[in-house]
């Protein structure tokens, strides 16, 4: 998978895939980042408090189904957000993917820019690759913030499909 590879810097921040040699304190990085109020707009099952048990347990079951990405501040090396990626192909010639973007950052990020930065980051990183055609965002229609960042970052608002969740609008960004 081409976003097993995904690895960026910006101005602020460093961001890469955990992988298979993560550091042995990501449960508690991973428990300041996931609070009730960092998830409330992430799936239902996902939702609430996180502790290391549970953040443990939530690192194995993304481990075996997707690309995730820990952002860290660059000078600090501190737990800022995750990035959660599924690839999907596209009917397309040549073939490409469309990779569903998914990101949250830790309450005390909030209000500084950084998720404009993260994903003006990520969509360069994705412009390297011929192979990604397009990336998508779902937002919860409460989430105004969230759907700021992708339109600062060129994805447009579309049609809502019978595959997206009610309550959700989903934004694109074409590559290619």
């Amino acid at each position: 998978m081409v976003l097993d590879r995904c690895e960026f810097e910006t101005e602020r921040l460093a961001v890469s895939a955990w992988g298979i040699d993560a550091p042995d304190d990501l449960p508690a990085r991973i428990a300041l980042v996931l609070t009730a109020t960092t998830t409330q707009f992430l799936p239902p099952a996902w939702q609430g408090d996180y502790t290391e048990d549970r953040a443990r347990r939530w690192i194995g079951e993304r481990n075996g189904e997707s690309p995730t990405l820990l952002v860290v501040g660059r000078t600090t090396g501190d737990a800022v957000g995750l990035v959660i990626l599924f690839e999907e192909p596209r009917a397309t010639d040549p073939p490409t993917i469309e990779v569903r973007l998914g990101y949250v950052l830790a309450e005390p990020h909030w209000g500084r820019g950084l998720a404009s930065e993260l994903v003006g980051g990520f969509v360069a990183w994705c412009r390297g690759e011929p192979s990604i055609g397009s990336i998508a965002g779902g937002v919860e229609v409460d989430n105004a913030a969230s759907a700021r960042v992708l339109t600062k970052n060129g994805f447009t608002l579309v049609d809502q499909g019978e595959d997206e969740a009610p309550g959700e609008e989903l934004y694109r960004l074409d590559l290619r």
